[in-house]
């Protein structure tokens, strides 16, 4: 089954890798540092949605949480994480964390959303948690060394917008469940997300 997988996602990544520009290094202010409040809201409103690889894993998120009981709370574990991640990098904390390691979540969402059998809630929470501070300390690039107004004001439209994205994507992913079976609403989801992982991992390691 797994080689399965690997197999979907490589025959998938192969156009979008064609067809991707480097865009890993994202920014909502077109590199220019917040200096108040509303710039800082919409730094952190757009940082996730100008960045296709958080984007994607947002949405993602999302979907995984409409096939798990109480599956909603995950989705706010993955914010949760990525918000308290970034304001500890703006506090100093740093570590060696490239793209590489937010492409390389990418492609382990889109693995669990083509497996058959899903890992257990535990399991999963624990892997949004590590995926959330992955992301956080990414998306905290756009805040570095702001003031503390812009950047709190950067953290509440980072979660914000998180949450909405994540909220949409799993209230249509259980309306579609309900309304059109049918649509393979998750296999799709896991094969862009998982290929675009693996394109992103790509343009990270040879760039």
């Amino acid at each position: 089954m797994l080689r399965q997988v690997i197999n979907v996602l490589l025959r998938a990544a192969v156009p979008f890798a064609a067809t991707a520009s480097p865009a890993l290094a994202h920014h909502a202010m077109d590199y220019a540092q917040p200096v108040t409040a509303l710039e800082g809201l919409l730094s952190g409103l757009g940082h996730p949605v100008i960045g296709v690889d958080h984007l994607l894993f947002v949405l993602g998120a999302g979907v995984l949480a409409a096939r798990i009981e109480r599956g909603y709370l995950l989705p706010l574990l993955f914010v949760a994480a990525s918000v308290a991640v970034a304001g500890m990098r703006y506090l100093g904390v740093s570590v060696e964390l490239g793209e590489l390691s937010v492409a390389g979540s990418l492609v382990v969402l889109g693995a669990i959303l083509l497996a058959t059998h899903t890992l257990s809630g535990g399991a999963i929470a624990v892997l949004f948690l590590i995926a959330g501070a992955l992301h956080g300390y990414a998306l905290a690039e756009a805040i570095v060394g702001a003031e503390r107004t812009p950047l709190v004001a950067y953290l509440v439209g980072l979660t914000v917008i998180q949450g909405a994205i994540a909220s949409s994507a799993w209230w249509i992913t259980g309306w579609l469940a309900v309304h059109r079976p049918r649509v393979p609403l998750q296999r799709l989801a896991g094969v862009a997300i998982g290929a675009a992982g693996l394109a992103f991992s790509a343009l990270a390691a040879f760039s």
